[in-house]
């Protein structure tokens, strides 16, 4: 007999659960990674849309009779090319993440209701469409501030039904056990997706600029499918198709014709019943007639195979009651949720306005084209990739996630000011100090969105109850959003004044998000010295 070759010894080494895991672990953030790419074409194409415009207005301005032809092929783009444009574009901003951050609070607590995988799917295939519209409005010549906000408001609210989803989905499969290194590796995909959606964008930004939102679009509804088809909620739901096949195949022939060794099989799995207590005999005892006896007098009767298959009695009772979905006010109540909310506000902000102005900020400063622009601006999340999954490893080894969060947002605010100032001085010093900022300012808000929002759905006054998971995740993902709809809001009325201002803003939010975790950090640190477990929020496996 050949000897089993090294590879499939070391697949056959892990076991079948592992492997799921993995899988799902692959599969979510592939789902997330394409909604964040089609969030950031809208970033990639603000300097295109003003650039034409501003360009054909010097040109018509200094009178060039040659020129005047190409101004309604290259600077048609209204409403975009009037002097207000920085606050038109930061409308559209404000306009999607408005929608976002209100729909988020409703998208936790519907998605508790709803199976997670249609749910999903249902918000992934609607993003896709909303976002190829958007694109069409370019191929279409539309011009309609009105038809671009109301897109913007639609995708905002149906791209809700994202986070909640993935995050409860992850949770689910992995345990607290080193959840701050796993969930820092996972929340990659927000950097990755920002990314990906900032090279595909640029392929077409300068050309046909439609095409940087419907490529996207359609990539979103594809994944959107393979969602429905592959996307497994929680490890039980896989149990209970491998017991359903296990009993199908141990009992053929022989479940009764009242079913009870179905149900003893379903009892032993743990598979929830609608009773609480129920004699499962036959019908035939039920009437008071037998219909056959053995010698011994005992009941049975004959499966399809004619062997005869005793009636006993069997009681079934139910172990536990399905947990019900926790109330908006009953998750607000949990240790920690308005603290890091309401931090989460203060660092999505300066999140967010990085992710909607910094090519913009960059093409105005270092004088490059959109597409190399875009380019550049990956390197603030590749930065955040890194920054991530720094946190997520000293936050698990340290036990401290609020200490963590407070020593990168300390840090944050002055390098942001060190970048307002060296970022005109060349590519070089950019480049550094975009990776920099990118790994302080993304670190925290990757942290708080996975590992401390699964921590809180998962915390001991829940009792085990995993279904919190989601109504907690988007109380937290929701408050964040409002200042995520809050700056970029304001990038565009401060950057009128100048672009020192919008780091000034910045600064003093990272400030504000520091202290607001002052009264958990301080908590973590008593609770070191007095040689607890250092860990502001306690846990519960589920």
């Amino acid at each position: 007999m050949a000897p089993v070759p090294p590879g499939i010894r070391f697949l056959t080494s892990f076991h079948r659960d592992q492997w799921y895991r993995a899988f799902t672990f692959i599969l979510t953030f592939l789902l997330y990674t394409s909604f964040h790419l089609s969030r950031k074409p809208i970033s990639i194409v603000k300097s295109e849309l003003h650039k034409n415009c501003s360009v054909m207005a010097e040109l018509s301005e200094g009178g060039s009779s040659s020129q005047q032809p190409q101004i309604p092929t290259d600077c048609s783009w209204r409403p975009f090319d009037k002097s207000n444009y920085k606050q038109l574009l930061g409308a559209m901003d404000y306009s999607f993440l408005c929608a976002y951050a209100v729909g988020m609070y409703l998208s936790g607590i519907i998605g508790e209701r709803l199976p997670i995988r249609l749910y999903l799917t249902v918000g992934m295939v609607t993003s896709g469409i909303f976002t190829c519209l958007f694109g069409f409005g370019y191929i279409y010549n539309i011009h309609s501030l009105g038809f671009y906000i109301f897109i913007q408001v639609a995708n905002g609210l149906v791209q809700t039904t994202g986070w909640p989803s993935v995050v409860t989905c992850i949770g689910n499969w992995f345990g607290k056990g080193r959840r701050g290194l796993v969930m820092g590796v996972w929340n990659s995909h927000t950097s990755v997706g920002n990314i990906l959606g900032s090279l595909i964008a640029g392929c077409w930004v300068s050309s046909n600029w439609g095409l940087s939102f419907i490529v996207p679009g359609l990539i979103i509804i594809a994944m959107g499918i393979v969602c429905f088809f592959f996307l497994i909620e929680h490890p039980n739901d896989l149990r209970n198709v491998y017991t359903h096949n296990t009993s199908g195949t141990n009992t053929r022939g022989r479940t009764g014709r009242n079913g009870q060794v179905d149900a003893l099989l379903q009892y032993k799995a743990g598979k929830t019943q609608s009773w609480d207590t129920e004699l499962l005999l036959p019908q035939s005892d039920r009437e008071g007639v037998c219909v056959e006896r053995d010698r011994e007098g005992v009941c049975v009767e004959r499966d399809r195979e004619g062997v005869c298959v005793p009636l006993q009695q069997l009681v079934v009772v139910k172990s536990e009651t399905e947990p019900s979905a926790i109330s908006f006010m009953g998750a607000l109540r949990i240790p920690g949720v308005v603290e890091f909310s309401l931090c989460l506000l203060f660092a999505k902000l300066v999140s967010y306005t990085f992710l909607f102005w910094l090519p913009m900020y960059i093409t105005k400063t270092a004088h490059l084209d959109a597409k190399k622009a875009g380019d550049l601006s990956t390197l603030f999340d590749v930065g955040g990739i890194v920054g991530g999954i720094l946190a997520g490893v000293v936050s698990d080894k340290l036990g401290k996630r609020a200490s963590t969060c407070a020593v990168m947002l300390l840090l944050a605010a002055p390098t942001l000011y060190v970048f307002s100032m060296i970022s005109e001085l060349g590519l070089g010093p950019t480049i550094v100090m975009l990776l920099v900022c990118g790994g302080l300012v993304n670190g925290p808000y990757a942290l708080i969105t996975t590992a401390v929002s699964a921590d809180l759905g998962t915390h001991k006054s829940l009792k085990g109850n995993a279904r919190a998971l989601s109504t907690v995740t988007a109380i937290i993902d929701g408050t964040g959003s409002v200042g995520a709809a809050v700056g970029p809001l304001l990038a565009g009325l401060l950057s009128a004044r100048g672009w020192d201002q919008v780091f000034y803003m910045l600064m003093a939010a990272d400030f504000l998000a520091l202290l607001l975790l002052l009264r958990l950090v301080m908590k973590e640190m008593k609770s070191g010295k007095s040689g607890k477990p250092g860990v502001a929020v306690e846990l519960k496996e589920h």
